[in-house]
């Protein structure tokens, strides 16, 4: 099977079950770093090759020409919250994102939704104010693939 049909069929199915919820989800560094490694497992498996090749990872990628799932997370919580931040004052979904939590426990508090969006408004240098305008807001989230 051709490299390109190999790379449609991980966007279209492996990498659509593994982005599957993930608008909502809490992104911890270790979570990342699992998801990172089963990505990097489907694809060497759809390759046919094995870690004993001793292949690297940017190679691996480069040769599906597709954009990892990191981009594609990050994307799917930017375009939730651009969708959320255009509805209006008084919707559900708004109001819960501005819920403060309770008392707080000792050691350092878990990792919230809100703080992995925040992180990611701040790696990507967008300024909250630009998604009332949905076009200039889905044009710069969108991370691409390499096609």
């Amino acid at each position: 099977m051709p490299n390109k049909i190999r790379g449609n069929v991980y966007k279209r199915a492996v990498r659509l079950a593994l982005l599957y919820g993930s608008e909502c989800w809490p992104m911890r560094r270790t979570d990342e770093q699992k998801i990172h490694l089963t990505e990097m497992k489907m694809r060497l498996w759809r390759g046919g090759v094995s870690r004993k090749d001793k292949m690297r990872n940017d190679y691996i990628r480069g040769s599906f020409k597709v954009a990892t799932v990191h981009e594609k997370f990050r994307e799917n919580r930017l375009r939730w919250y651009g969708h959320v931040m255009r509805r209006y004052d008084d919707h559900m979904s708004k109001r819960v994102m501005n819920i403060e939590e309770g008392k707080k426990g000792h050691g350092r508090p878990p990792i919230t939704w809100l703080q992995t969006l925040k992180n990611d408004l701040k790696t990507t240098n967008i300024s909250k104010r630009v998604t009332h305008n949905h076009t200039m807001w889905r044009k710069i989230t969108r991370s691409s693939d390499h096609n």
